[in-house]
């Protein structure tokens, strides 16, 4: 699968528990939503992945990624109910970085 180095990143930072390296992958202003929230900028983000992770501990695998429609899709796996589940990770890229993510199951 040819994925975009950004989402290469941002699998790679997710399977490491890395939440900083995980930030990185977003612009200053992205968005990310997930489960009902909103996550805005980059600090934000790594504070909402960084619980996520402890909560969580969440490795993701990439299974299918649409270019044009900038969709990753994933088998999530981790310390939740219902693990393995496959998300939709809904992407918008600008300049090598996330600029929106909305992720649904």
């Amino acid at each position: 699968m040819n994925l975009p180095n950004v989402i290469t990143n941002l699998a790679q930072a997710q399977n490491n528990f890395d939440s900083l390296a995980y930030a990185n992958c977003f612009s200053e202003t992205a968005v990310v939503f997930d489960e009902g929230k909103t996550h805005k900028g980059k600090k934000e983000i790594q504070q909402w992945i960084k619980k996520a992770n402890e909560a969580y501990q969440a490795v993701m695998k990439p299974i299918d990624y649409s270019a044009t429609e900038e969709i990753l899709k994933a088998e999530v796996s981790g310390n939740f109910p219902g693990s393995p589940i496959v998300l939709a990770y809904h992407l918008k890229l600008k300049d090598g970085l996330i600029q929106s993510l909305k992720i649904t199951g």
